[in-house]
């Protein structure tokens, strides 16, 4: 379990504190030892991926999916 700091402490120390948090670190705040809340870095939301945005951009060749024979025995052949 991570180690609570207190509220007075974490007044005092904030800015060390969020250093921390920027390298990753978690931190729990508590009153009385008892913990109350927790700090943790800052992540933007990001919009949602929106399926089909470069259709018709992008051209496949008719042979995409046809494997060259020298590959197959290449994956095939014992080392």
């Amino acid at each position: 379990m991570e180690a609570v700091v207190n509220v007075y402490e974490a007044k005092t120390n904030l800015s060390k504190l969020l250093d921390r948090v920027e390298k990753g670190e978690e931190i729990v705040l508590g009153r009385a030892g008892r913990p109350v809340a927790r700090i943790v870095a800052y992540r933007p939301r990001r919009s949602p991926r929106v399926p089909g945005r470069l259709a018709g951009m992008i051209e496949m060749a008719p042979d995409f999916s046809d494997t060259p024979e020298w590959l197959i025995d290449a994956f095939e052949a014992n080392g």
